[in-house]
């Protein structure tokens, strides 16, 4: 069986808007593509309240569905697991966005309309509601991506992003050995130096209402550091990783 979309979805401690969130993205799949089997996958990332109980629920009782629930490994790993999955199920786009209900999901049609220009399209977060730590830590690494590897990026770890399928699997294949603190930065980087057109489409970002941001568990200059580190190294592998994507 072959999906045509399959929407990634990692959570973390989101008991208070995870039901929510969940029926309105599967309502959506359902309504967008009546006749398409699409699902959405949620990955519980070990979360220590009750977003697991509600997610087991909620899987029994809402059709185009996925959880699947794992040790805390971060935001990353999660995300790495959600895409393995969404490729297991030989899915044809693989849409990821966060659990946060910071998105709208009247934004998909944004990036779904130029599927057949790019097979990698992000979303832009043009007018941001976050901590003023993830505003620096975005513009940060907005700058690095730009000094280290000469391309520009708006918003390079935006979760709200429409993959091709198969395109998702060649980068997936380069994806730097130890898994990156934040994969979906270097499947941005890869993805752009291999002439794909992000397009950096200004989407909806609203005020997170519940829950928590995980980021500020983390020290300002570690995320930084480590970040930075990553990205260098990954400098030295760019071009050889940027050649197996084209010619595969």
């Amino acid at each position: 069986m072959t999906f045509l979309l399959s929407i990634v979805m990692p959570a973390y401690n989101e008991q208070d808007c995870i039901e929510k969130v969940v029926h309105n993205w599967t309502s959506f799949l359902k309504e967008k593509f009546p006749n398409d089997p699409t699902t959405l996958i949620v990955i519980n990332d070990g979360s220590k309240d009750n977003t697991k109980v509600l997610l087991d629920k909620l899987e029994k009782e809402v059709t185009h569905l996925t959880v699947i629930n794992q040790k805390n490994g971060g935001h990353g790993n999660a995300v790495v697991n959600g895409y393995k999955k969404a490729l297991e199920l030989n899915s044809q786009y693989v849409f990821q966005t966060d659990s946060d209900d910071q998105f709208v999901s009247d934004d998909f049609d944004k990036l779904w309309s130029k599927r057949n220009e790019s097979e990698f399209i992000l979303g832009f977060r043009q007018v941001r509601h976050d901590a003023s730590v993830r505003l620096f830590i975005t513009k940060f690494l907005r700058n690095t991506i730009s000094l280290v590897f000469g391309t520009y990026i708006m918003d390079s770890n935006i979760p709200f992003r429409l993959i091709k399928g198969s395109f998702l699997q060649k980068l997936m294949d380069q994806l730097p050995n130890p898994e990156p603190f934040a994969p979906n930065i270097f499947l941005s980087v890869m993805a752009k130096k291999s002439g794909q057109q992000t397009f950096d489409i200004p989407i909806t970002h609203k005020d997170r209402e519940t829950g928590q941001v995980s980021i500020v568990k983390w020290n300002l200059w570690k995320v930084c550091i480590r970040s930075f580190q990553e990205l260098l190294n990954f400098r030295m592998d760019l071009n050889d990783k940027v050649k197996a994507i084209r010619s595969k």
